[in-house]
């Protein structure tokens, strides 16, 4: 096991992993206790050389590293690729790539929604992972020799992973498949933190659009305030609490101090003055150029019936193909398709169009029927249609 702690060696290692068609990386990081996550190892391993490599030794520079995942000439294979490219893009500025994530592969290969990293050694390499050292503060020095193990054995297992996957992708075609999700994690636009997109993170309803205003004012402020004290969203302010001032808007910190869902003497803070600007500038916005708030309100029975059936089809899609059905579509695409005359959703683009999409809007129309036989629901065209 090696552990490099020096720059000399690390550009040493990468100059030897830089000869390897693919590289294998995991990365180990902390965040509860701030905004943007602290890089505390890095796990690489080539077919020929595992390394582990210290972000905080001292004197340490990671710039040889940072060239490896800029590397277009090696792939970068990763297990749940988004927060491990987030830490990159956010210490580097640059997105890996190319790139191979072995979680979206397996749901591409019919090892379902929510198949775990132990799991899926397991049923493709027959290994058994200690997953004892899972919740180890990475931060803390020395590391043990156990924790060291423990770490670098997750990606001398994504190896094999990869590998085992890879064929079975060749096998069966679908390499294009997993190309259009690695399409997106290698986008910028993934990882950007734009504050005034904060809102559309929130899983939060309002009663009109004069409160969307307002949430996305309150949001953009949060998201700033987090991001230059680098500390987590909720240690700013709670989402209950965005909330019930979007609703309220108050318009000084006395009415401010009233809400229940802020504590005692919060309305003296420097914070609360600051809240009641965010306020003020959602107040002014021209509430005719934002989308209704969704009221919460049931589905109509006819969208609901659709739904119910989009299910079914989605189901039998997957199945048919071998694919985890989240991987198709989403709860939120099904709606929009039950709902919308013309829905932009990734389930009608692409290879998922050709697998379910077309027929997602065939069954709207009435062109399609779906019908059970030996225990298989199939899909039957209907003479005229609706």
């Amino acid at each position: 096991m090696r552990l490099i702690t020096s720059t000399d060696d690390l550009a040493a290692a990468v100059r030897d992993l830089s000869t390897a068609p693919f590289v294998a990386v995991d990365t180990e990081f902390m965040r509860e206790q701030t905004f943007w996550p602290q890089l505390c190892l890095i796990q690489a391993a080539s077919p020929s050389l595992e390394v582990l490599i210290d972000p905080l030794a001292t004197g340490l520079e990671l710039a040889p590293f940072w060239e490896l995942m800029d590397n277009k000439r090696v792939l970068k294979v990763f297990h749940a690729a988004r927060q491990d490219i987030e830490i990159v893009y956010s210490e580097a500025g640059i997105i890996p790539t190319p790139i191979f994530d072995s979680q979206v592969a397996a749901m591409v290969c019919g090892f379902g929604e929510s198949v775990s990293y132990v799991n899926l050694v397991k049923k493709l390499t027959g290994a058994d992972l200690d997953k004892s050292s899972r919740f180890t503060d990475w931060s803390r020095r020395p590391l043990s020799d156990k924790q060291l193990h423990y770490a670098l054995g997750d990606v001398t297992h994504l190896r094999d992973v990869y590998r085992h996957l890879q064929a079975d992708l060749d096998k069966t075609g679908r390499a294009g498949w997993l190309d259009e999700e690695m399409a997106l994690l290698t986008d910028p636009n993934t990882y950007e933190l734009h504050p005034e997109h904060a809102w559309r993170r929130l899983k939060l309803r309002v009663k009109s659009r004069k409160a969307l205003a307002v949430l996305i004012e309150l949001a953009a402020w949060r998201e700033q305030a987090a991001q230059s004290q680098d500390v987590p969203r909720s240690r700013v302010l709670r989402d209950d609490a965005l909330y019930d001032i979007a609703n309220q808007a108050p318009s000084t910190t006395e009415q401010l101090g009233q809400l229940r869902s802020l504590s005692d003497g919060f309305a003296r803070s420097a914070r609360a003055r600051e809240i009641v600007e965010a306020v003020k500038r959602g107040l002014q916005r021209d509430v005719k150029s934002l989308p209704p708030p969704s009221d919460g309100a049931p589905l109509s029975a006819e969208a609901s019936a659709t739904m119910e059936l989009l299910r079914v089809l989605l189901k039998a899609a997957a199945a048919r193909n071998r694919v985890a059905p989240r991987l198709i579509a989403d709860a939120e695409d099904l709606e929009r398709i039950a709902v919308e005359r013309e829905p932009d959703v990734p389930a009608l683009k692409g290879w998922r169009r050709e697998v379910f999409g077309e027929d997602a809007l065939r069954l709207k129309r009435g062109e399609l029927a779906l019908t059970l036989s030996k225990g298989e629901v199939k899909a039957i065209g209907v003479a005229g249609g609706a």
